[in-house]
C-alpha cells in the first residue's frame, strides 16, 4: 500500500529558468546577461495546507462486518456515487501529506501466531460490539504497562474482529508530537500504532479530541485504528473515551506459564515444553514474568534444550572432563537459564568481610574484571581474556583516578595465577589454553548486574567493549552486547555517551542491531533524527542508515525511516564528505527497484517544493548512475514523475552541483554514443536545460569533457553540442576552441 506512488498534486507549472527550447539564439544573450546577474535563490515554497474535503453525510449499509454508531443518520436516494467520491477525494488529500508509513501484515499468520487471552478476557469483550461481534468503535486507545504485550493484544484483536478483506496494518510513529494529520487513510484498512516514547508520543486532550473527527472519516472508509499508549504518557486529567473513541485498560499480562507453553507447542517443541509442563521447580521461576520477559524466557528455554541433546548425544571421550556441567539434567540447566542470579552475584560482588566460619564467595577486583571479560566472550583463547580484563581494568582505573602506567600489571601480578582465577568464575580452561565460559544466561546476568548497580562503571564499560569490538559486525557478541547496556533502561543518555566513545561504523553496527528491537527500536530512530542535525553525529546516522538499508528483507516502514534521516542529513550537513557519504548511501539505494521508487519520490518532492533541494538533488544524482538499455533510465518511461530537464537545470545552475553533474551527463552521452537514434534523442533533451537561463559555464564545461568523445558515425560530440547551442550570429565570437579552454 505505502510502496505506491501518490497522485501528483495539482500545481502551477513551474518557473521556467531557461530559454525556450525552440530558439537556439537564446542562449548566448543569457550567457552574457547571466554575469551580471545576481537575482537572489529563491526560498523552497512551503508545503501546501490541505484542506479537509467538505463534511457530508454519508451513507453506511447495513452489513454484519459495520457497526453503526446511534445518532442521526442521513439517507441516500440515488446519489451515493457522491458521496463515494467525497470519500475517494478526502483518500486523495490525505494521501498529499506527510502520513505515518506502516508496513502490511498477514492476517493468517498472525491468526497461527500463539496467543494466550486469560487475563485480557473482559477487556477484549469491552471493545466489541455485542451485535455485531465487530469492533466497537472505529478507533481504540489501548492503555496499558509496558511489557505486557499490549501489541499483541491489539494485533490479535484486530486479526481476529476485522472483515476479512480489511488490510491490516502496523504504523511507525516517525513524528515529533503526536497529530491526526499524520495518521494515514484508506479504505478498508485496519492501522495498529504504538505509543511509547515519553519524548515524541505523550498524548494529549488535544490529539484525543481531534481522533473524533478522525474515527468519522474512518467510519466512512470502513476502516479502523489501535492505539496501544504506554501508561505513563496517558494518565492525566481530562483524558477519556471520546464520540468514536473508546478507551480500554489492562493491567497484567497473561499468565507466564501458559504463554511459554503455547510458544513452544506453536514452534514445534514438543518435547521441552512437556518437561517445562511436568516441571514444577521450572514453572514456579516462570511465575510473575511479564509478557515480554517470557517470551525471552522461550528462547532460552529452547537454546538451552538444544545444548543439553548436543551434549547427550556427544562421544564420552570428547566430553570435557573438566566440565561439571555435564551431569546436569534438563531440568537444572532450565533453571539455571530462568534465574536471574541476583543471589549468587550479590555474593560475588559482596564486601569481602565475612562471618567466621563461611566461606567468602566475594571476588577480588581484579576477578570481577576478569569475570566481565568472560561474559562478553563466551569461548575464547585464554590470552585473549586476560588482555579484556587488563584493558577493562586499565579504562576503570583511568577514568577513576588518573593512574599512573604500571599500576594494573602490578594489581595483575599480585593476584593469584589466571588458571585459578578463571576456575573461581566458573568457567574452564582446556589442554590448549582456550577458555570456555559456556554460561550464557549467567553471563548476561553478569553485564546486567554490573551495570544496574555500579553507575561510576557504565561509561568506561561503554569505553572498553567499544575498543574490544574487533569488526563493526552486528553479529559479533560485543557489539550486541554494547546495543543492551546502552538501550538497557530506554533512554538516550547512554546512547549520547556511546557516540562519544565509538567510530561511526561501529556505533552504526550497534544501532543497527537496536532500531529492530521492539521495545527501544522508536526510541534509536528519534534519537537518530535527532542526530541529524548534530555535524559530528551525522557519519553515524548515515552509517546506520546504510546499514539498514543494505537489508534485503528490511520493511517499508524502517526504509522509508532511514530514508527520511539521509535526508534531514543532507538538509543539515556543510562537510562535503559527509554530503558525499549520503550521495554514496542513495547510490546503493539506486540499485534496487524498490530504492529508486524510494528517490524519484524524493525527487518529487523536491520538485513539488515540499523538501530541500540538496536532498532531492542528490537523489537525481544518484538515479542518473542507473543504467538502463539505450536512453538513460532517468529519460525513459519508467522515471515519468520526475521532471529530469528542470532537475539538470536546476543542478547545472549552482556551480556546487554542475561539478558532480557534468560527469553523469557525459557518462550518459558517451553510453549513447554508439546509437544514432538514442543519440540523437538523448543530445536533444539535454539541449533544452543546457539553453536556460545561466547556463555559459555549465555550458562550456560539458564541451570540455566531451572532447576527444566520437559517435560510432564519427561525429565529434563537442563540436555537435557547440553547433546546436551557439547561434550563428556568435559563432564568430565564441568558437569550440574558446569553449575547450
Amino acid at each position: 500500500m505505502f510502496d505506491t506512488p501518490y497522485p501528483p498534486r495539482s500545481a502551477d507549472e513551474p518557473n521556467d529558468e531557461g530559454g525556450r527550447s525552440g530558439d537556439p539564439e537564446s542562449w548566448l544573450p543569457s550567457w552574457l546577461q547571466s554575469r551580471q546577474d545576481h537575482r537572489p535563490e529563491q526560498p523552497d515554497a512551503p508545503s501546501a495546507l490541505v484542506e479537509e474535503a467538505p463534511e457530508q453525510p454519508l451513507t453506511q449499509e447495513v452489513a454484519t462486518d459495520v457497526h453503526t454508531a446511534a445518532g442521526p443518520v442521513a439517507n441516500f436516494h440515488g446519489q451515493v456515487e457522491v458521496v463515494a467520491g467525497v470519500v475517494e477525494q478526502l483518500i486523495l488529500e490525505t494521501r498529499k501529506r506527510d502520513v505515518l508509513e506502516g508496513e502490511e501484515l498477514d492476517r493468517e499468520a498472525l491468526l497461527e501466531q500463539p496467543f494466550v487471552r486469560d487475563a485480557w478476557t473482559d477487556t477484549w469483550q469491552e471493545a466489541l460490539d455485542p451485535v455485531t461481534g465487530r469492533l466497537r468503535v472505529p478507533v481504540l486507545v489501548v492503555v496499558a504497562p509496558r511489557a505486557i504485550g499490549a501489541t499483541t493484544f491489539a494485533l490479535r484483536l484486530l486479526a481476529e474482529h476485522t472483515a476479512p478483506s480489511t488490510t491490516l496494518v502496523k504504523l511507525q510513529a516517525d513524528w515529533n508530537s503526536p497529530s491526526r494529520t499524520r495518521l494515514p487513510l484508506e479504505q478498508r484498512h485496519a492501522f495498529q500504532l504504538d505509543l511509547k516514547d515519553p519524548d515524541t508520543d505523550r498524548v494529549s486532550a488535544d490529539f484525543l479530541t481531534s481522533l473524533g473527527k478522525h474515527a468519522e472519516h474512518l467510519a466512512d472508509c470502513r476502516s479502523h485504528l489501535v492505539l496501544t499508549v504506554a501508561q505513563e504518557l496517558w494518565d492525566a486529567p481530562g483524558l477519556a473515551s471520546r464520540s468514536g473513541v473508546h478507551v480500554l485498560r489492562l493491567t497484567e499480562s497473561p499468565a507466564a506459564g501458559p504463554v511459554v507453553n503455547a510458544h513452544l507447542e506453536a514452534g514445534g517443541h514438543h518435547e521441552p515444553a512437556r518437561e517445562i509442563r511436568a516441571s514444577e521447580r521450572a514453572l514456579s521461576q516462570l511465575r510473575g514474568l511479564n509478557a515480554v520477559t517470557a517470551v525471552r524466557a522461550v528462547h532460552r528455554i529452547v537454546a538451552v534444550w538444544e545444548e543439553h541433546r548436543l551434549r547427550q548425544q556427544a562421544p564420552a571421550l570428547l566430553r570435557n572432563g573438566a566440565d561439571q556441567d555435564a551431569a546436569k539434567t534438563f531440568e537444572d540447566r532450565v533453571l539455571d537459564a530462568l534465574s536471574d542470579w541476583r543471589g549468587e552475584l550479590d555474593e560475588l560482588f559482596g564486601d569481602r568481610t565475612v562471618a567466621r566460619g563461611r566461606a567468602d564467595r566475594s571476588l577480588a577486583l581484579e576477578d570481577r574484571y576478569l569475570l566481565l571479560a568472560l561474559a562478553v566472550r563466551q569461548s575464547a583463547p585464554v590470552s585473549l581474556v586476560s588482555a579484556g580484563a587488563r584493558q577493562l581494568q586499565a579504562a576503570v582505573e583511568s577514568a577513576n583516578s588518573g593512574t599512573t602506567a604500571g599500576t594494573a600489571a602490578q594489581a595483575a601480578f599480585a593476584a593469584r595465577g589466571l588458571r585459578r582465577r578463571i576456575q573461581d568464575v566458573g568457567a574452564t580452561v582446556d589442554g590448549r589454553d582456550v577458555v570456555l565460559f559456556d554460561r550464557p544466561a549467567y553471563g548476561r546476568a553478569v553485564l546486567e548486574y554490573v551495570w544496574d548497580n555500579y553507575e561510576a562503571i557504565r561509561t568506561p564499560l561503554l569505553g572498553w567493549l567499544a575498543k574490544l569490538a574487533a569488526r563493526p559486525d552486528p553479529t559479533d557478541p560485543v557489539v550486541r552486547t554494547l546495543a543492551s547496556l546502552a538501550l538497557r533502561h530506554g533512554t538516550r543518555e547512554h546512547l549520547n555517551k556511546l557516540a562519544e566513545l565509538t567510530e561511526p561504523d561501529l556505533l552504526g553496527a550497534v544501532l543497527r542491531t537496536a532500531v529492530h528491537d521492539e521495545h527501544v527500536g522508536r526510541l534509536v530512530w528519534a534519537t537518530l533524527y535527532q542526530w541529524a542535525d548534530t555535524s559530528g553525529s551525522a557519519p553515524t546516522v548515515v552509517s546506520t542508515c546504510r546499514l539498514v538499508l543494505a537489508d534485503p528483507e528490511v520493511s517499508s516502514a524502517a526504509a522509508k525511516m532511514a530514508v527520511v534521516r539521509l535526508r534531514r542529513v543532507a538538509q543539515k550537513t556543510t562537510d562535503p564528505a559527509v554530503r558525499q557519504s549520503v550521495l554514496t548511501a542513495f547510490e546503493e539505494l539506486a540499485r534496487r527497484p524498490a530504492g529508486r521508487a524510494r528517490l524519484v519520490t524524493e525527487v518529487r518532492t523536491w520538485q513539488q517544493a515540499k523538501s530541500s533541494s540538496r536532498s532531492g538533488g542528490l537523489a537525481f544524482l544518484a538515479l542518473m548512475s542507473v543504467d538502463a538499455p539505450g536512453l538513460p533510465w532517468l529519460l525513459s518511461a519508467d522515471a515519468s514523475e520526475t521532471d529530469a530537464q528542470r532537475a539538470l537545470a536546476e543542478l547545472l545552475g549552482s556551480t556546487e552541483t554542475a561539478i558532480e553533474t557534468i560527469p553523469r551527463i557525459t557518462d550518459w552521452i558517451r553510453s549513447c554514443a554508439n546509437d544514432s537514434d538514442s543519440y540523437g534523442q538523448l543530445r536533444d533533451q539535454l539541449l533544452v536545460p543546457l539553453r536556460g537561463h545561466r547556463m555559459f559555464q555549465a555550458g562550456m564545461d560539458l564541451m570540455k569533457a566531451l572532447t576527444g568523445s566520437v559517435t560510432a558515425q564519427g561525429v565529434d560530440i563537442a563540436e555537435d553540442f557547440y553547433q546546436h547551442l551557439v547561434g550563428a550570429p556568435f559563432q564568430k565570437l565564441f568558437t569550440p576552441d574558446d569553449t575547450v579552454r
